[in-house]
């Protein structure tokens, strides 16, 4: 059997992703064949996989932290949320139907042989599966059934490592708390603990860890100081993606307005822009103003009907309009691409009940949602300059019409792609992934106006990931944890 670990949180966002992605890139390091494994994730920021479906973004950097191309079954089971209720359940990497929460909690345990087939296949040629959990095994009210925490641990015989985020406080209760409530069964497939994002003197937390280990006899496997560098990595989701970006000022800095609309997806296409000490990537609130801007950015959507709607609703889509009247830029990718045009047509309500909508009536162009979503990575050229990329297509939507005639892009099959307004100052675009290409994104920067930056994203990526790795190596007992991993019975 395949040496493994899992890695669970005692909440959401108290750095499983982070943690387990530094340890892929630690043990890769060491000669290991190395595969990150999520039994389940929910999130609308995802990557394409070359074999021709999606997963969750955070599998994709582990992935990447593990030195292998990211595969359907890192992630088998992909939520991806349509309203507050309701998410789109993505199996393998392919879309098989919409559920509401509660229809939900019923299905898991028919998607349990997909999950552990995924685990199995990727089983057959590694030396180590580091296994993510989702949420927190305190969330005893959805045990049954579960495929994502400790239901997965027991059906493989997992040992796990429980994350405590002591920058959130209460950190202590909240590792005892989460054994308190768990069934012994449950329990005692949890091997130790681990303490996240400590700041200050480790040394004053000792007693800490002494009372944890008290009422727990779990083993303590290190703590691990703040790592402020992680934030330039690309988000896991969207729960701290105000914390990462600009909030205003920047002096001569070109500003890229962004609205963050409910059903923002693959905002990731932000993260190397961000990264760029020439613009300042600004996040437009609800009930705010679109504050003045050198580029209006509309980013996908999980739901791009009913962000529209609020896009309207809060009234930027006068702000947007005015913008472009006066000649500033504005371009739209995938879903915001599809915004910017005259009319949307969802006649099988796929993505709401609305069967269509007026567009922001900035390009020519007009789409009709179809059942049918397109997943594949694209390269070619931006036009009319030849500019080289690389990214990738995620979306449903046929989108026609005349300012098709003037394409963003000519991908490598010979196909084009996107559309431009006729005065060239509005642009649309499918491709996600555009601005982690170097030469991509200096073109934008360019045609706004910014300087010119010395900026090698993907370098930076892995530089970042290599001084994480450093950073666990240095404070968790990083051999004990490879030795739990190889634990049988």
């Amino acid at each position: 059997m395949v040496s493994r670990l899992m890695f669970q949180g005692t909440g959401s966002d108290v750095g499983k992703s982070l943690i387990v992605a530094g340890l892929c890139r630690l043990y890769a390091r060491r000669g290991l064949k190395v595969r990150p494994f999520k039994p389940q994730n929910m999130s609308n920021n995802a990557a394409a996989t070359a074999d021709g479906g999606e997963i969750g973004r955070a599998q994709a950097l582990q992935a990447r932290a593990a030195g292998i191309l990211p595969s359907v079954h890192m992630n088998p089971v992909l939520l991806k949320p349509q309203s507050e209720i309701g998410s789109q359940v993505v199996v393998q990497g392919r879309v098989v139907g919409n559920a509401r929460a509660r229809d939900y909690q019923a299905m898991k345990p028919q998607l349990m042989p997909a999950v552990l087939d995924s685990f199995q296949r990727l089983s057959e040629n590694a030396d180590l599966i580091l296994v993510e959990g989702a949420g927190s095994p305190a969330e005893v009210n959805l045990r049954a059934g579960d495929i994502a925490n400790m239901g997965f641990a027991r059906a493989t015989d997992t040992p796990v490592i429980l994350i405590g985020d002591i920058d959130r406080g209460g950190v202590i209760a909240s590792i005892v708390g989460t054994k308190a409530v768990m069934a012994e069964d449950d329990a005692a497939l949890i091997a130790g603990y681990l303490i996240n994002r400590f700041r200050g003197d480790i040394s004053l937390f000792d007693a800490g860890l002494a009372e944890i280990t008290r009422h727990t006899n779990w083993r303590s496997f290190g703590v691990v100081p703040y790592f402020s560098a992680a934030a330039r990595l690309p988000a896991e989701d969207g729960l701290g993606l105000r914390s990462r970006y600009d909030a205003g000022g920047g002096g001569a800095r070109k500003r890229i307005v962004v609205p963050v609309l409910p059903r923002i997806a693959n905002f990731d296409d932000l993260d190397p822009l961000r990264q760029e000490t020439c613009v300042e990537v600004i996040l437009a609130e609800a009930g705010h103003p679109l504050p003045p801007a050198d580029l209006v950015l509309l980013p996908g959507s999980k739901t791009t009907i009913p962000d529209l709607l609020v896009l309207k609703t809060e009234g930027w889509d006068v702000d947007i309009r005015a913008h472009a009247r006066q000649g500033g830029k504005v371009l739209g990718l995938c879903a915001g691409y599809q915004m910017l045009g005259r009319i949307l047509r969802d006649p099988e309500r796929i993505e709401s009940e609305v069967e269509a909508i007026d567009g922001l009536g900035l390009l020519d162009v007009e789409t009709t949602m179809t059942g049918d979503k397109r997943l594949r990575p694209v390269g070619g050229v931006s036009l009319p300059d030849a500019t080289p990329f690389s990214g990738y297509e995620m979306h449903v939507g046929v989108t026609v019409g005349p300012d098709r005639s003037r394409p963003f892009a000519r991908l490598s099959d010979g196909s084009e792609e996107g559309a431009t307004s006729r005065g060239g100052n509005v642009v649309g675009s499918y491709c996600h992934g555009l601005f982690a290409d170097d030469r991509q994104r200096q073109r934008l920067l360019g045609w706004i106006g910014a300087d010119p930056s010395a900026l090698a994203y993907e370098t930076e990526i892995d530089r970042v990931l290599d001084g994480l790795a450093d950073h666990l190596a240095a404070h968790l007992d990083v051999d004990g944890l490879l030795d739990l991993s190889r634990r049988r019975g």
